[in-house]
């Protein structure tokens, strides 16, 4: 096929003499109803000639690859699949397996992130106060204690999207103190928060926690893993480019790699423990600073006879459409899992992952996502257990275009050429026009999102493939091929 197209082009070239001009331009997505609007972009001109365009439609060009690239040794004994769908005619353009359940690695988290937006909406923002109880006597000394009050913010600390850093939410703190004329404290620092109570959990089953290049999970220790499969204990940049699972071995406190995972699945996270890290730091800060604290840092879950406290300062997280474009453009997992037992904890009251998964299935069914083979693990997408249809997630993206907050996670979403886990892929053809979520796992690539014809229309597509030939960037040379011709549809 790409030989024809070439041999084609290069006549009409030669019989006409006229050469098309070639442009990128970063476009903004709205709603599939401004595709009635006259555009007024200045959208890359078409590649194809006059006479390929004669001779075969923008719809059998594209036909036409996926055929060429069944036959591809890359992908010929690979499981993937394709659509490319019309938001507007409610029709399928061009698909192979589209019904294949199939491994989606990260664009997962396409489910998750709109679940979050759904229920929470995207000015949502979790809450990190500083209270204290008793009063302040003249001389500056509080008689009572100090409370930490979380609300499982997954950015504390961290300076993802946004965020504060621990140092900057301390120096606030401290700010409130002055103000509250405290300089002494004769009592406890009090951690109290009901989310993510207890740092214990199951792995999501057949998680490959920390694979080569990608975002990991901020993994602590994991009971079970039989040492004789400890092979290396892994360096500062040491990681293997071969096959391995990276886990925080139980035994040596270190990082390892084993041949396979045969753990029981247990693990800590670091995530419920930030508030208890926010409290101790900032007892130490307040010591350093010439401020005294008798008392020491205590967890407090729950409180049958909860004092009379005042509040001293509050600290906002950054904005749930911040924290969903940080999550999509890095693919970050740990944000993904902290956004899955958030919805859980919103809706039902629990913190687990497992009414996270529930809450994000029940939506799913109740927006009309076609649930036939959908099998939803985890929020991240690091779960090899996790399986979707191409048909699926496209009439699924396609049902968000009428979303009132669309336009917030359309945002989200890398740019081909431009931005995200897509800046490297669609330098050329496609630059400015992919807005989609990557997925990667080994042998496992992925991409479902949208895409801006040259016409201007919008098209929804998936792209999964599994159990691929070759390297990662062989699948990726493809993927840019598959979706090429599509521009001109």
């Amino acid at each position: 096929m790409v030989n024809f197209r070439k041999y084609i082009s290069s006549a009409a070239v030669l019989a006409s003499g006229l050469f098309l001009a070639q442009s990128t331009v970063s476009t903004v997505l709205y709603s599939h109803n401004y595709d009635n609007q006259k555009n007024s972009l200045n959208l890359p001109s078409p590649v194809s000639s006059v006479v390929e365009k004669t001779m075969l439609s923008a719809k059998e060009l594209v036909d036409i690859n996926v055929n060429t690239m069944m036959a591809d040794p890359v992908l010929k004994n690979a499981n993937w699949g394709f659509v490319v769908y019309d938001p507007k005619t409610k029709k399928v353009i061009s698909s192979y397996n589209e019904s294949t359940p199939l491994v989606p690695a990260s664009t997962t988290k396409l489910l998750t992130t709109e679940t979050a937006l759904h229920l929470l909406g995207e000015n949502y923002r979790w809450m990190t106060q500083l209270e204290y109880s008793g009063s302040v006597d003249e001389n500056g000394t509080l008689n009572g204690n100090l409370y930490v009050i979380g609300s499982g913010d997954p950015s504390l600390g961290t300076n993802k999207a946004g965020a504060w850093s621990y140092r900057d939410i301390i120096s606030d703190f401290i700010g409130g103190l002055s103000r509250e004329g405290i300089r002494k404290v004769n009592g406890d620092i009090i951690i109290q928060t009901a989310l993510f109570k207890g740092n214990i959990s199951m792995l999501p089953e057949n998680v490959v926690w920390l694979e080569n290049n990608n975002y990991y999970l901020p993994v602590g220790t994991t009971s079970g893993i039989n040492p004789a499969n400890e092979k290396l204990i892994v360096k500062k940049g040491g990681f293997s480019t071969e096959k391995k699972f990276f886990y925080v071995s139980p035994y040596a406190h270190q990082m390892v790699y084993a041949e396979k995972y045969d753990g029981e699945g247990t693990l800590t996270t670091k995530l419920p423990d930030a508030p208890a890290y926010l409290a101790n730091s900032f007892r130490t800060t307040l010591v350093k600073s010439g401020i005294p604290v008798t008392g020491k840092v205590t967890p407090k879950m729950t409180d049958a006879t909860p004092e009379n406290r005042k509040l001293i300062s509050a600290y906002k997280s950054p904005t749930l459409s911040d924290i969903v474009y940080y999550t999509n453009q890095r693919s970050d997992n740990s944000l993904a899992e902290a956004l899955l037992r958030t919805v859980g904890f919103q809706k039902l009251g629990d913190q687990t992952s497992e009414t996270g998964r529930g809450v994000v299935t029940e939506h799913l069914k109740e927006a009309g996502f076609d649930m036939l083979g959908l099998n939803y693990i985890d929020g991240s997408g690091l779960s090899r257990s996790n399986n979707v249809t191409p048909i699926s997630q496209v009439k699924f993206l396609t049902s968000l275009m009428e979303e009132k907050y669309y336009r917030c996670y359309l945002t989200s979403l890398p740019i081909g050429g431009q931005s995200g886990t897509l800046k490297r892929m669609f330098l050329g053809e496609g630059n400015g026009q992919i807005f989609a979520k990557t997925g990667t796992l080994n042998k496992v690539k992925t991409l479902a999102g949208y895409l801006k014809t040259n016409s201007g229309k919008t098209l929804v597509f998936s792209l999964m493939v599994n159990n691929y030939s070759g390297s990662v960037d062989m699948v990726k040379k493809r993927m840019e091929k598959i979706l090429e011709p599509a521009l001109e549809l």
